[in-house]
């Protein structure tokens, strides 16, 4: 069972969810290429250009690692980079499990990705200015859980930590990628954990991945927020078990 991290984030926020499958599984985790323990020398800003350099290292790491039919748990963008990882090379996984994911965050015509391309530009010129302030505003509206100001401040200070200048590449590289003709390539069985009140994925772009994507299962879950893995941890664990 290999595990993906989201934007701004390291494999420490898989810390609550990954060890209950260590007993039924090899759990994969890794730190996508300039966040946490990863080799900062090793960013290469052409290819992370855009999602298909993080998902050429999913790849990477599954082959060396010789894993064949493996289980993908993806949060966020690392659930795009799992998409398009398994469509690069469809035997690498037997089942994906896509957290909070979003093949598009800018709003087009009918479909609703939650901002508009100014917003866009605003955020990541908020970002380029000012890290330390983008993170300490963005965070708390990402994670979600007002009444819990713990979890984002804990995913503040994980933003806080990235490279400023990787931090605004990789933010570009999400929050303008437009994966939607992607989804329909997928042939593995995939389940979609959406939260309610999620500021960076709607409920309204869970629907869409899930009439996307042929073979998928949508399950709507109790947690809110951004950041399941970090905020229902419990209820994350359940329903992979129950899909997987």
């Amino acid at each position: 069972m290999v595990f993906g991290h989201g934007f701004g984030c390291d494999q420490h926020m898989w810390r609550y969810v990954a060890p209950a499958f260590e007993e039924e599984f090899r759990t994969v985790l890794f730190d996508q290429v300039g966040t946490g323990g990863s080799d900062i020398a090793s960013y290469d800003s052409v290819k992370y250009a855009d999602l298909s350099g993080y998902a050429d290292d999913l790849v990477e790491i599954c082959q060396e690692l010789q894993l064949h039919e493996a289980i993908f748990v993806g949060h966020s963008v690392g659930a795009m980079i799992g998409v398009l990882a398994s469509v690069k090379a469809p035997d690498l996984f037997q089942k994906l499990v896509l957290i909070g994911p979003s093949p598009r965050y800018i709003d087009d015509g009918d479909y609703a990705g939650g901002f508009s391309s100014d917003q866009i530009d605003e955020l990541l010129e908020f970002l380029g200015n000012n890290h330390m302030g983008w993170a300490e505003t963005i965070a708390p509206a990402i994670m979600g859980n007002a009444d819990r100001p713990e979890l984002g401040e804990e995913l503040k200070d994980s933003f806080c930590r990235l490279d400023p200048v990787i931090a605004r590449d990789f933010a570009r590289v999400t929050f303008t990628s437009d994966n939607r003709t992607d989804l329909q390539k997928v042939a593995a069985p995939t389940l979609i954990l959406q939260c309610s009140d999620d500021f960076v994925a709607s409920e309204a772009v869970g629907a869409y991945v899930h009439q996307q994507i042929p073979t998928s299962t949508l399950v709507q879950l109790r947690a809110t927020g951004h950041c399941p893995n970090l905020s229902a941890p419990a209820e994350v664990i359940e329903a992979i078990r129950a899909y997987v």
